[in-house]
């Protein structure tokens, strides 16, 4: 028996062959239009972005490997002649140092500006979705802008003189994946994953906050499933059940992924290969984020040696031919031979010193110590209302020698907990008491509106702490990896992590005792949170931290703690076996 399936993959395939013999081809610009719309990429200045390359694998190939790739970003050079190399199934995981160039190459793979077959539908992941009258799920399942553009390139291949072959099948199994009978089910499905309940798949998106709309964007993304899908840090608005999810979710991703992410433990669980990008070169490596650095390390430790020797050989023979050169005839010919050594050595290319990523250092400064406890909750029930109560009758206290993660749903009350603990928020019933004489520091991502961008770093700091001698400050923001012109040049024109650093420099100039993070990861790259990780494990102060970051948490949280359910309850156990928890409750 005929499937239903099969029955519309034949019509479609009649309809295509009708277009063939009447239909015409629209305009390249309202093609290129089209494309950016459904790929989800805003049109952008085109001349502040250079970008070249030459397609070298097959056009109707499902792999890419583009060749003489070059990028260049206002006037800088990001990559110069260098390779890209896509395969299909394989899961790409892009990493380099802040301000290499890695979400601009993501966006001119998304933009179409390498030669990328038309065949290859795109889509990256960059803003959030729009807010409208359109409730989450319709916004999910909303894909007319993609059916059209798959049913014109399904109607540009049937009029080649193969039929389209393979690539055409692909776009009808495409078009049958996007039917609505089942896309209801697999968007609420995905929405699911994500943390929206049915009420929320429900709620119009204008009613979300930029960061639940990203969420929405992000399930756009999953739902459509396009051959290409380029993730830019993904995970900066989930709790760690989304994260979850989303890493168990990506793992059976069979088409072509590439993904930036400053987790290290998200990079092992999802990608098959990573791309580094280091000193204007894309290098490819097999295998997950782990194995990247043991191959890289491996091989680093090897070209440094073969480095050595070559520098020992050369220094070796100029010293011969500096001492002999003139000397007996028979010397000399010796010299003259190590000439030509050195000659055909240099000929052949040297081996270059291994280029070491330039890590910056945070440094905290130590505080001593205060009789604890230094911060005691008693009884403490709060609500934004007094009949939807977030927490209930909590009793806890945290000292200077406390090392605690708070983990929990997105809404169980985290960041609410961490206010209330700076007396931000006040409790509706019970007490808070902190020590006299304690310093609290709170870092979250809203900090950055409160600088001043037109200002540069030093001359804020300047104004925030009146009476400070120049070099005083200058040191004080060094310590976080900011010197030279990024201290005087305005703060508009550093990038997000920089600019993290400035916040950090401000608060630990403070001295804080007890610091609470809020994400203090998502505008840092993967070496940045390493030494950030090192600053808080050799400082003698006390730590409260949220964060999506399992590896963060794993390097510096001694206790594990539990928002759910108008309680905070210690977990037994490390966040390692919080993550298997979660994976286990959620069926994955």
């Amino acid at each position: 028996m005929v499937s239903d399936a099969s029955k519309k993959k034949a019509a479609q395939k009649k309809a295509a062959a009708a277009a063939k013999r009447g239909a015409k081809t629209s305009s390249s610009s309202s093609s290129s239009s089209a494309d950016k719309a459904a790929n989800g990429v805003a049109a952008l200045n085109l001349s502040d972005r250079t970008c070249t390359g030459v397609l070298a694998s097959h056009p109707l190939s499902r792999d890419i490997h583009i060749e003489s790739l070059s990028l260049t970003f206002h006037g800088h050079d990001l990559i110069v002649d260098s390779e890209l190399e896509l395969n299909y199934g394989r899961r790409y995981g892009l990493l380099g140092l802040n301000g290499c160039g890695k979400s601009t190459l993501l966006t001119s793979i998304g933009c179409r500006e390498l030669p990328i077959p038309e065949h290859m539908d795109i889509y990256h992941l960059s803003s959030e979705i729009e807010a409208s009258d359109m409730s989450a799920l319709e916004a999910v399942i909303c894909c007319d802008e993609e059916k059209m553009k798959l049913e014109k390139e399904a109607e540009i291949l049937s009029a080649q003189d193969d039929g389209g072959g393979d690539a055409l099948d692909r776009i009808y199994e495409r078009l049958e994946a996007l039917d609505a009978s089942t896309a209801e089910k697999r968007a609420a499905e995905i929405l699911f994953g994500l943390g929206f309940d049915k009420k929320m798949q429900a709620k119009k998106t204008q009613d979300f906050s930029g960061g639940w709309r990203m969420r929405i964007a992000l399930a756009r993304a999953l739902f459509m499933k396009p051959t290409i899908l380029l993730l830019d840090e993904p995970t900066n608005h989930l709790d760690l059940e989304a994260c979850v999810w989303l890493e168990e979710t990506l793992k059976n991703f069979d088409r072509i992924l590439v993904v930036i992410s400053h987790s290290q433990d998200f990079l092992n669980g999802v990608c098959t290969n990573i791309i580094h990008m280091q000193s204007k070169k894309l290098k490819l490596y097999t295998g997950n984020y782990d194995q990247y650095v043991q191959t890289r390390s491996e091989l680093e430790e090897n070209q440094m040696k073969q480095y050595k020797w070559e520098q020992e050989q050369i220094s070796s023979m100029k010293e011969y031919i500096a001492r002999f050169g003139h000397g007996s005839a028979k010397l000399a010919r010796q010299a003259q031979s190590k000439e030509k050594t050195l000659a055909k050595m240099e000929r052949g290319g040297l081996t270059e010193k291994v280029a070491r990523d330039h890590v910056l250092v945070f440094r905290f400064t130590d505080v001593g110590k205060l009789p604890p406890p230094v911060l005691q909750f008693v009884e403490v029930s709060f609500g934004y209302t007094p009949d939807n109560l977030i927490y209930k009758n909590l009793d806890f206290g945290v000292d200077l020698d406390s090392r605690i993660a708070l983990v929990g749903p997105n809404g169980a009350g985290k960041s609410t907990l961490l206010k209330l603990m700076t007396g931000e928020l006040a409790p509706l019933d019970g007490m808070v008491r902190r020590h006299n004489h304690l310093r609290i520091a709170q870092y979250h991502q809203h900090l950055a509106e409160k600088l001043d961008l037109d200002m540069p770093a030093l001359q804020y700091m300047m104004r925030e702490y009146p009476g400070n001698e120049e070099e005083k400050m200058r040191a004080a923001i060094g310590k976080f990896g900011l010197s030279g012109k990024a201290q005087v040049m305005p703060m508009k024109n550093l990038s997000d992590g920089q600019k993290s650093r400035v916040i950090f420099a401000w608060l630990a100039y403070r001295q804080p005792q007890l610091l609470l993070l809020d994400e203090p990861t998502n505008h840092l790259d993967i070496e940045t949170i390493d030494s950030l990780a090192e600053a808080l494990n050799e400082w003698d102060g006390g730590l409260v931290l949220v964060s999506h970051d399992f590896r963060l948490i794993n390097q510096v949280a001694q206790e594990i703690w539990v928002c759910e359910k108008q309680a905070v309850t210690r977990w037994e156990g490390d966040i390692m076996d919080f993550k298997e928890h979660l994976r286990s409750r959620a069926g994955l």
